[in-house]
């Protein structure tokens, strides 16, 4: 005699589809733990990472309630939007503003995370790219209010497709943030759509420009501070400075701007060229724009990582924090199987864990320009070098 047995209660698709929900929830809290148990204990000195926030943005912090930009700061190089940022602990009274500013990284964190994965699925490459990526950073996203800059990008361009008003909205406030955000909205359809977001960018960042700027003095200090940066040690022109260096020339590395930059006979050249390659990358995006006449859903999204690391290998900086920027982006590309920047976004993974290398681990080797901290910045500027070349002209192929 046999016994029949009973039928399960769940269906079997919604169990196969709750095992990479599962997965994907438990890679997200352990690593993130692990991010939140390195910040807590980080060493305070040179590659003290977490100095920044109860040093440095909880000073801002204390300027910004008093109703002011931080004054003649040459660290604050940052335009309107990123005093809201600095002020949102505030949300949370009962925290110190280091626990506050931390929690509020680990939410924005949790938003992207829902947000690709409502949108690739848990088991897509996209919430996989983020959610790995990004501990490969160790706890920098934690102490740096990148995380949340990011979010308002990655939302932005998620919601491109099917509420375009809305997508050129957060990509306006992001841009009041940290100006990149607005590189989001390069790729939109001609027609209706470019416009709807183009307008919808352009409004939602001058509103929230001019409320800060109504209600704090001195709101565009910061380009006075920004136009005296020179070139970072951790940038592309800093790696042919590095190597100068090595090889017998003149230079030094100074502090100065909130960062470890190189002086010397060769700085203003590598400056000016840096400045024009930038404006090379300009001209590169505006030709392709023209040119362009193949659009997907991926359209936006590639556009925009190639946009945003075009302009980060032409910089005079490429800090760490600058690869939560492309994590991101290169995360919201894989959640589309029409994407060109597949090997694009596995580049930025090796090109991330380096990054790490560099600053915290090896950073003293990294400003003393010995063989091995300068090998390992120029290994990942070739990286990303090769990602902005990769990236460029994979878009041009799919779209041109």
């Amino acid at each position: 005699m046999t016994t029949q047995q009973a039928p399960s209660l769940v269906p079997a698709g919604s169990r196969a589809a709750a095992v990479p929900l599962l997965a994907l929830c438990g890679a997200w809290a352990a690593t993130r733990l692990g991010m939140t148990v390195l910040l807590v204990t980080d060493d305070v000195g040179i590659g003290g990472v977490s100095t920044e926030v109860y040093v440095l943005y909880a000073r801002w912090y204390g300027l910004l309630l008093g109703g002011s930009f931080p004054p003649d700061d040459p660290t604050w190089q940052y335009p309107p939007g990123a005093g809201a940022v600095i002020l949102a602990p505030a949300l949370f009274p009962w925290l110190t503003y280091f626990q506050a500013f931390a929690l509020l990284a680990l939410l924005a964190d949790a938003v992207v995370t829902v947000a690709l994965a409502r949108a690739g699925g848990a088991a897509g490459g996209g919430v996989w790219l983020w959610t790995g990526g990004l501990p490969l950073l160790l706890h920098i996203p934690l102490a740096r209010y990148d995380v949340q800059v990011t979010a308002l990008a990655v939302l932005g361009l998620l919601a491109l497709n099917g509420r375009p008003r809305l997508g050129g909205a957060l990509a306006g406030l992001g841009a009041a943030v940290k100006l990149w955000p607005l590189l989001t909205v390069l790729g939109t359809p001609r027609g209706r759509t470019t416009r709807l977001v183009w307008a919808s960018a352009a409004a939602a960042a001058t509103a929230s420009v001019a409320a800060l700027a109504l209600g704090l003095a001195r709101p565009f200090g910061f380009l006075w501070q920004q136009g005296g940066r020179g070139v970072q040690i951790e940038s592309l022109g800093g790696s042919a400075l590095a190597l100068v260096r090595l090889l017998g020339g003149a230079g030094r590395v100074e502090y100065r701007y909130g960062a470890f930059e190189f002086t010397g006979p060769h700085v203003p050249l590598v400056a000016r060229a840096s400045l024009l390659l930038t404006a090379a990358a300009f001209l590169l995006l505006l030709l392709w724009r023209l040119r362009a006449r193949r659009w997907s859903g991926a359209t936006p999204f590639d556009a925009a990582l190639c946009a945003v690391l075009l302009f980060t290998v032409t910089s005079r900086v490429i800090s760490p924090q600058y690869l939560i920027w492309l994590l991101g982006l290169a995360a919201v590309c894989l959640t589309s199987r029409h994407t060109s920047q597949r090997p694009v976004a596995l580049l930025l993974l090796p090109a991330t864990a380096l990054s790490t290398l560099a600053y915290p681990v090896l950073y003293q080797d990294v400003i003393d320009v010995t063989p091995l901290g300068s090998g390992v910045v120029l290994v990942r500027n070739g990286l990303l070098l090769a990602a902005a070349v990769l990236s460029a002209r994979r878009l041009w192929s799919a779209t041109v």
